[in-house]
């Protein structure tokens, strides 16, 4: 098992800045990705960001150029900086992580954080 922890969310006015953490614990050796995804009302969970071991990283494209994912892997932890936050970013942002079994993926998902962007 993999436990996710987040932190970090909070009201911001647009165009502010928000940090987010994600604290992994558990079997955590073969994780190779780890992500945040995003569910704003009425809407579906979407990707955000992704980050390999290695550091690669992929972003949606609303988010290209504003947020920032990064990873220390001796703290199991990765991180979203957020900036230059428009109302449209209001969400309940969520850490994820997988992995592969013989029976498939298995996801691994936090609580999740409210971020809200709103004067």
């Amino acid at each position: 098992q993999v436990q996710l922890v987040e932190s970090g969310g909070g009201l911001v006015q647009p165009g502010g800045s928000l940090r987010l953490s994600c604290a992994a614990s558990g079997s955590i050796s073969s994780i190779n990705v780890m992500g945040w995804y995003r569910q704003a009302p009425g809407k579906e969970r979407e990707l955000v960001a992704t980050i390999t071991n290695g550091g690669i990283t992929n972003y949606t494209n609303s988010v290209k150029g504003r947020f920032t994912i990064s990873r220390d892997n001796a703290k199991n932890t990765v991180y979203l900086q957020m900036n230059s936050l428009k109302p449209e970013d209001t969400a309940v942002y969520y850490c994820n992580t997988y992995r592969y079994s013989p029976y498939g993926r298995h996801d691994y998902w936090g609580q999740g954080t409210q971020v809200t962007v709103s004067s």
